[in-house]
């Protein structure tokens, strides 16, 4: 049962819909595009599937959510209604405050590869790539699972992997969880992590030059954390 706060002061009674533990998360995929329940899964690799159904049947319990089901290509999709969408600028703002304040150094257990590779290819700048298909391959130092991940580009269509594909890899990039984090938060930039040994790049030179072009970071990348008070 959710949570009741015995108020009837309109924030409270939003938290009684959006204040359960990954529920917001959800509403942030939902809103970044996400709309079947394994890219859900995915992008929120923390979560049990049977704790997603629970929140996702919540939503669609509080018309936040509507429920889809495609016959003919036998999955269901969950879309955002209305209500749900408005909630876009309140999820921005909680981003842009956190990266202000909540952040701080990121700890070795809050350094989740599936949601970093996951937001990767979803930002990935297929534009500013060669045209024709493009197979990038990211592989990790230090993790036993997960360590090797390929994005493939092709006629639009941006695949994430983790069997290699088929054909040649025209970009290697050798590093670690933590600076490909550091990247995507904009806490480092490129340069500096080839120059310190951090990461390395094998391949296409055209893509090794054009790497800040296409690899974007997230769309808080820009906002950096506030000063500690004195």
């Amino acid at each position: 049962m959710s949570t009741k706060y015995g108020q009837f002061c309109p924030v409270a009674k939003a938290m009684e819909i959006l204040g359960e533990r990954w529920t917001l998360l959800i509403v942030r995929e939902l809103l970044l595009g996400n709309t079947r329940f394994s890219d859900l899964q995915r992008a929120l690799s923390q979560i049990s599937p049977s704790l997603l159904t629970k929140r996702l049947n919540e939503l669609v319990d509080h018309e936040l959510v509507i429920k889809r089901r495609l016959t003919e290509q036998r999955r269901t999709e969950y879309h955002l209604t209305a209500s749900g969408k408005e909630l876009m600028p309140i999820v921005v703002s909680m981003g842009e405050w956190g990266m202000r304040w909540a952040r701080g150094r990121m700890d070795d257990d809050e350094l989740d590869v599936e949601l970093l590779m996951f937001d990767l290819q979803r930002r990935l700048d297929d534009s500013a790539l060669p045209g024709g298909r493009n197979v990038l391959h990211f592989a990790f130092n230090g993790l036993k699972n997960f360590a090797n991940w390929w994005i493939v580009v092709d006629c639009g269509e941006k695949k994430l992997c983790i069997d290699s594909p088929k054909g040649e890899v025209d970009l290697t990039l050798v590093t670690d969880v933590r600076t490909l984090t550091e990247i995507w938060a904009g806490d480092t930039n490129v340069s500096d992590a080839k120059r310190d040994g951090r990461l390395l790049l094998k391949g296409s030179s055209i893509l090794q030059r054009s790497i800040s072009s296409w690899l974007r970071g997230s769309i808080f990348s820009g906002i950096r954390p506030a000063e500690p008070a004195t």
